[in-house]
């Protein structure tokens, strides 16, 4: 089965690259795929396989039932959305949409799971179960396509026994893959604060409430949330990406707006955290006259790896693949919708390569000149296919 597999991998890739280039040239923001769902949909009609679009408003869910198909279900999910990056790579499938690019692969993964889908169907007839194919929107944004798709019941009628996900990843070189066991990737909530003090002349800061000297004295004290109240043991980070101060040179605003993240793998130390980051931030302001305005906003939980799960998934790849190219991960910091459904069950979130420093394909995710080396493709769709297989 292994070798058919393989085979039939090497067919599918043109088709698995001409719908990645055609998904990556109309690219769609979190819960607006409708392009990207009527396209699954069309592919999946034209393969034969039965399917349900409009799931959580975007989604679409397939199932392809080998030999006594309740014996056993396993889903495979890929994300569809892009994000609001104005592309800079001068490609053949470059975005056509102003201010949107697929910039962190799902691209990929919605090709790669309908090339899986295409191989999987071809050998229907050689298989024992069910496979569940979750096309699902909306991973970068809270609250999570995820967490949606489950409160509709994308877990049921069939319920799966496992999940698998796939994700790429540039910093890994092309042919190779990637797993960890257990935790994985961390929860990420986000931080919204407005600082109000009182606004004036940069030469007479003592008739004002100096909001940026505030917000930077802040901005230092929440550093020790991280290093001074949580336990070493626990991966956690503080961040500030964003503040804004509509000032002057010599003008003192009347407010401050400052946006940031906060990610951990410990959910008791998660909710104790935001009561530390509230206490020190109301504290803090209130100390020097000012008034805080803070919403923490939860995200996604923590990501775990079922260990029995992974570890099965690990042997199938080097099966696949060959021992050499499947490589173990470390911890990362980033979060991943992906999370909700390990909180169901038993899942499993592995890496795809897409390095090629050859040819010069070495920019990260989230970035504007984000691509691929298609070899990937094959490798995305063959190994998927029989992952789910090995199961």
């Amino acid at each position: 089965m292994l070798s058919d597999i393989q085979s039939l991998a090497r067919q599918a890739a043109p088709k698995v690259r001409s719908w990645r280039h055609h998904i990556h040239a109309h690219p769609e923001l979190s819960f607006q795929e409708f392009e990207t769902s009527a396209f699954v949909s069309e592919r999946l009609t034209e393969m034969g396989v039965p399917h349900q679009s409009g799931v959580a408003g975007t989604g679409v869910v397939g199932l392809i039932e080998g030999k006594n198909p309740g014996s056993r279900t396993i889903a495979l999910r890929g994300d569809m959305d892009a994000l609001p990056i104005t592309e800079q790579n001068e490609v053949p499938y470059k975005s056509t949409k102003p201010g949107i690019m697929h910039a962190c692969g799902h691209d990929v993964h919605t090709s790669s799971l309908l090339g899986a889908a295409w191989i999987l169907n071809q050998m229907k007839d050689r298989f024992e179960g069910t496979v569940k194919l979750i096309f699902q929107p909306g991973e970068e944004r809270i609250p999570g396509g995820a967490s949606l798709l489950i409160k509709e019941g994308v877990l049921k009628n069939p319920a799966p026994q496992s999940i698998l996900g796939q994700h790429v990843m540039p910093l890994l070189p092309v042919g190779k893959v990637g797993f960890r066991e257990g935790l994985y990737m961390a929860s990420a909530d986000e931080i919204y604060l407005t600082i109000h003090g009182k606004g004036g002349h940069g030469a007479m800061p003592q008739f004002a409430i100096d909001v940026v000297a505030i917000a930077a004295q802040l901005i230092t004290a929440l550093q020790q949330v991280v290093s001074r109240s949580a336990d070493p043991k626990i991966p956690s980070v503080l961040s500030f990406g964003k503040v804004i101060a509509e000032g002057a040179t010599n003008v003192l605003p009347n407010s401050i707006y400052l946006e940031g993240t906060f990610r951990t793998m410990d959910e008791n130390w998660r909710a104790k955290a935001h009561s530390k980051i509230r206490e020190l931030t109301e504290g803090i302001c209130a100390s020097f006259g000012a008034k805080a305005d803070l919403e923490i906003r939860k995200g996604y939980p923590f990501l775990l790896n079922d260990p029995v799960l992974t570890r099965k998934m690990k042997s199938a790849a080097v099966e696949y693949l060959g021992a050499e190219n499947v490589v173990d991960l470390d911890i990362w910091m980033a979060a991943e919708d992906f999370s909700y459904y390990t909180q169901e069950m038993p899942g499993c979130f592995y890496r795809l390569g897409t390095r090629n420093e050859v040819k010069g394909i070495v920019s990260g995710v989230h970035t504007p000149t984000f691509d691929i080396d298609e070899d990937a493709l094959e490798i995305g769709c063959g190994l998927l296919a029989w992952l789910a297989l090995r199961e």
